[in-house]
């Protein structure tokens, strides 16, 4: 016992390691963060790095990323996205609850045409990394990309392809079991978000 507590201690021994699977689960599409809750810029490079390690088609590693956790050119990021097609009656966070770090994801004309399935590659990377940080985010298609094109001084070389919103979440987001169809996620009144999933024995074909 006194061996034990000695390697525990010294933390030899990892005894709250988050299993992949905690982690998936945990990587929810969060839209409500604690906006004084500033991510680094270091951080930044660490969610990054897990894009930069992860597997490319034919290895060609044509993206690119702009990573932003400026206050002012946050909030000029934040209007050229929309937040949540589903809730039509929220034009999405409000101050103080918007995020504090943006990560935009880019295509490299000038390394390849296209970027194949690279970009949810990464994008999962990145956001399960933010996760092990203690954070959570959002991955918006929806963007006024000439409008941030311009915000970021972007090449003409350069195509955005999405924006991965990060901050520390403040909502609960729960998974339910699909039932009839209905696949649109919702809220409740009290801001509880609720994604419905197929069941695994409807994704597994005999």
């Amino acid at each position: 016992m006194g061996l034990w507590k000695l390697l525990k201690d010294i933390k030899f021994l990892k005894t709250d390691t988050m299993t992949v699977e905690e982690a998936i689960a945990k990587n929810r599409s969060y839209r409500r963060f604690y906006q004084n809750v500033q991510i680094s810029t270091e951080e930044l490079h660490k969610i990054v790095n897990a894009a930069r390690l992860s597997p490319s088609g034919k290895n060609v590693q044509p993206l690119k990323y702009y990573i932003c956790n400026n206050p002012a050119t946050n909030g000029e990021i934040f209007e050229t996205l929309g937040w949540a097609g589903y809730l039509t009656q929220w034009s999405g966070p409000q101050e103080g609850e918007r995020p504090s770090a943006y990560i935009v994801q880019i295509l490299d004309k000038n390394i390849a045409p296209g970027f194949l399935c690279d970009d949810g590659i990464a994008a999962q990377s990145m956001m399960l990394q933010a996760v092990e940080l203690g954070y959570g985010g959002c991955i918006i298609a929806t963007v006024k990309r000439d409008r941030l094109a311009q915000i970021i001084s972007l090449p003409e070389n350069m195509q955005i392809i999405q924006v991965l919103a990060l901050g520390k979440p403040k909502e609960v987001v729960v998974v339910d079991d699909m039932t009839n169809g209905e696949y649109k996620y919702w809220r409740e009144e009290d801001g509880t978000h609720h994604v419905p999933k197929r069941k695994l024995d409807e994704l597994i074909l005999k």
